[in-house]
């Protein structure tokens, strides 16, 4: 399987704590959703693009990895101007787009086991309530963020697999076999997962 998401370097999101980075994505994600002002929404955007970059992962990575992302922001704009206004369209894609490259800078800069530590550290009161099962929530987000690449990585290979063949790359000629192999992949790990006793109490 391919590494995860994140990449070393020295930014400041680099140096920065874990939980302070997850606090700064849900303060953001919050704000973006309460504002609607495109005087604010247009630098935050600015401001997100930048944050991304600085982590070093270069342009042609970091649009890769979140282009998929954003087309789908784009067509919820789209949607938004076509039943609603321009302003709106222009509001969702800010505000969405924002979002997604704050929460890909996170990623970047944060490795899979930081995020499950923390995760767990956060969850671990709620525990105590009965609420949760905080090792299991980590666990789950770091499969999670294991498999983004995993998946890409397939699909990449099946499009490849279609060319090859002289085969049109279609929707769903590479999504039922990109379904099918993912499926596969998941009931893999949940056995290695249950056979060394990862949710035993």
């Amino acid at each position: 399987m391919l590494n995860g998401l994140d990449i070393e370097g020295n930014s400041p999101l680099h140096r920065m704590p874990v939980r302070g980075k997850l606090v700064l994505l849900f303060a953001a994600a919050i704000g973006l959703f309460l504002v609607s002002d495109l005087r604010i929404l247009v630098p935050a955007l600015g401001l997100s693009a930048f944050l991304y970059l600085s982590t070093g992962i270069g342009f042609r990575e970091a649009l890769r990895r979140v282009r998929f992302v954003l087309f789908t922001v784009l067509l919820v704009a789209a949607a938004n101007y076509a039943f609603h206004s321009l302003h709106e369209a222009l509001v969702v894609l800010c505000r969405l787009s924002a979002l997604v490259l704050l929460a890909a800078a996170v990623t970047a800069t944060t490795s899979i086991s930081a995020f499950m530590d923390q995760i767990t550290r956060l969850l671990t009161p709620l525990e105590r309530f009965g609420f949760v099962r905080a090792a299991d929530v980590s666990l789950a987000v770091g499969l999670v963020i294991r498999f983004v690449p995993e998946i890409f990585a397939r699909y990449g290979e099946i499009a490849d697999a279609h060319r090859a063949r002289g085969l049109p790359v279609r929707p769903l000629t590479t999504l039922v076999p990109l379904i099918i192999l993912t499926l596969k992949d998941a009931d893999t790990i949940a056995m290695a997962i249950d056979a060394r006793g990862f949710r035993r109490h």
